[in-house]
């Protein structure tokens, strides 16, 4: 079940699928093709801007999500989140 993040929050590092309703993904190849991909796994970091500061003045909340690749988004960006399914 799917958890708004204004209701709770997943512990500091845990990865977890997020949803970001509008991850827009430029596809490979130089045609400019994109694809939408709203589900995403990634890494809760708690207050990673407290001990991180942004060098670019960034003064949102605390918290980021850490992606694979170049998935990384700022903590407003993710509406909810689940716990990943356990392995087979």
């Amino acid at each position: 079940m799917w958890i708004p993040v204004s209701e709770r929050l997943p512990t500091d590092g845990e990865r977890v699928l997020c949803y970001l309703p509008r991850n827009t993904i430029h596809l490979p190849g130089k045609t400019g093709a994109t694809e939408e991909r709203p589900v995403v796994v990634m890494r809760f970091a708690l207050d990673f801007f407290l001990k991180n500061p942004s060098k670019t003045g960034y003064a949102g909340p605390p918290h980021f999500w850490l992606g694979e690749g170049t998935s990384n988004r700022f903590f407003s960006e993710v509406t909810h989140w689940m716990p990943l399914p356990p392995m087979p």
